[in-house]
């Protein structure tokens, strides 16, 4: 199982990657990929008292997953962002790959996900404030972008 020590660190080199889609014939491999991360990020709340998702790519995975927590859990394989609204909102940011760092960002308010779940099934996620906010970040993380290379400005960074 995966702890806090092995989510990887701001500068690591393989968190500016962009990962490769998942392919049908990796699903045997989903549910260790899954327990992983929800290890390591129960491991992060416990540490830090934040997190409520968390990309493959953080753990080493290279892979277009991530792992949301919220009033159940979501496993989100090969994602698209859609229609994402004009209307943006600023807001500090916080990561796992750097737990005392917030980034002060701006996201889409509102958005439109579509993506495959665990059993490969075509589905479609209309989200708006911080739900569409915390899928922009895990987003972006499999394309290897981190809120570090989102920030408003060079005063947009604070410790927690």
């Amino acid at each position: 199982m995966k702890t806090v020590n092995d989510i990887l660190l701001l500068g690591d080199p393989r968190l500016y990657e962009k990962c490769a889609p998942i392919r049908r014939e990796e699903l045997p491999l989903l549910a260790d990929w899954v327990a992983d991360l929800h290890s390591a990020m129960e491991d992060i709340r416990r540490k830090y008292q934040f997190g409520r998702g968390i990309a493959a790519p953080q753990i080493g995975i290279m892979k277009r997953l991530f792992y949301l927590n919220l009033d159940k859990a979501y496993i989100i394989i090969n994602p698209e962002i859609r229609e994402a609204s004009q209307e943006m909102f600023e807001l500090w940011d916080d990561c796992m790959s750097f737990p005392n760092l917030l980034v002060k960002v701006q996201r889409h308010q509102s958005l439109t996900l579509h993506y495959l779940d665990e059993n490969w099934q075509a589905k479609t996620w209309h989200v708006q404030d911080d739900i569409s906010e915390l899928i922009q970040h895990e987003y972006d993380h499999l394309n290897g972008v981190l809120c570090t290379m989102r920030a408003i400005d060079e005063k947009s960074f604070k410790w927690r």
